[in-house]
């Protein structure tokens, strides 16, 4: 009887490039990042600082623009939490059943990526304005949607709409339903499965969505400018109260608003490359254990 010999690992290709070809794309790369990420970014905090740090700590903390951060934050958040249950239900749904409508259903979860923004601020104007279609029956009851907080919290919550789902999709196609389907056999319940099984196992990829549908969610404008109504203090966002600031020729305070998005933006891409480098971290400890049991 004898050992059956394990596979030989598949060879990298070979690089057949000269080094000068290498050198000019990386420099071209490394020419396009600057010019077109890292100078308008450097830009951005130039012109914040313009006048002082006393201007820019004034800009940052008066009244309009704490009420834009609180806005921005508070809608962010309850974008992110419904999607996150909503892109969670979605995906062990598509991923782990057939139904009759799974098509047109991941349909409805990539709409956002097709329309416009602004559409989408314009839909919801249509519907719950004054003169749309269910704006008479809210009027008679007091329920205010557009130019308040729930139209910029609906507008948002529409723009983030796929990024949860469309992370966990494929990541829950890729793991199959064994594990949860032996779990069901051994007497765990739906809930001890979820937390236990499918949970652990999807993660960094719901951090991951999460991550992205909160960055989506603070730096939206086109279809918050819309339901807002620009009311200032009130329904302006950071994005809208930079573009006040700024249609009012106050750059340095637009500039000041602006660097804390740009901040914002910043840790995101840093907590992006935290998770993308532990999920790679992770498969490829997998792919060990899996190529040391291969006899």
């Amino acid at each position: 009887m004898t050992v059956k010999e394990a596979a030989p690992r598949p060879q990298r290709p070979t690089i057949t490039e000269p080094v000068w070809v290498r050198w000019l794309l990386t420099a071209i790369a490394l020419a396009f990042l600057g010019v077109f990420l890292l100078l308008p970014l450097a830009v951005v905090f130039i012109e914040a600082l313009s006048k002082g740090l006393g201007a820019y700590g004034k800009a940052v903390t008066e009244p309009d623009a704490l009420a834009a951060v609180r806005l921005t934050v508070t809608a962010a958040s309850i974008s992110v939490f419904l999607n996150l249950v909503f892109g969670v239900a979605a995906a062990w749904a598509i991923a782990k059943y057939e139904f009759r409508g799974k098509s047109f259903l991941i349909t409805l979860i990539d709409l956002p990526f097709a329309v416009s923004p602004v559409i989408s601020g314009l839909i919801y104007v249509l519907l719950f304005g004054l003169q749309g279609l269910f704006g008479p029956w809210l009027n008679d009851h007091d329920i205010k949607i557009i130019f308040a907080v729930p139209g910029i919290v609906l507008a948002t919550v529409f723009v983030t709409f796929p990024f949860v789902a469309r992370e966990l999709i494929p990541l829950m196609h890729e793991q199959g339903t064994e594990e949860e389907e032996a779990a069901v056999s051994l007497g765990a319940s739906g809930f001890q499965t979820f937390f236990r099984v499918t949970l652990p196992n999807i993660k960094w990829g719901l951090l991951y969505g999460v991550i992205l549908c909160n960055a989506r969610a603070m730096g939206e404008f086109g279809a918050v400018s819309v339901v807002s109504g620009h009311i200032r203090g009130i329904t302006n966002t950071m994005p809208l109260h930079v573009e006040v600031l700024y249609n009012e020729y106050n750059p340095a305070a637009a500039f000041a608003v602006a660097s804390l998005l740009a901040l914002l933006a910043l840790v995101t891409l840093i907590a992006k490359t935290a998770v993308e480098w532990r999920t790679q971290r992770d498969r490829k400890e997998l792919v060990e254990i899996q190529e040391s049991l291969t006899p």
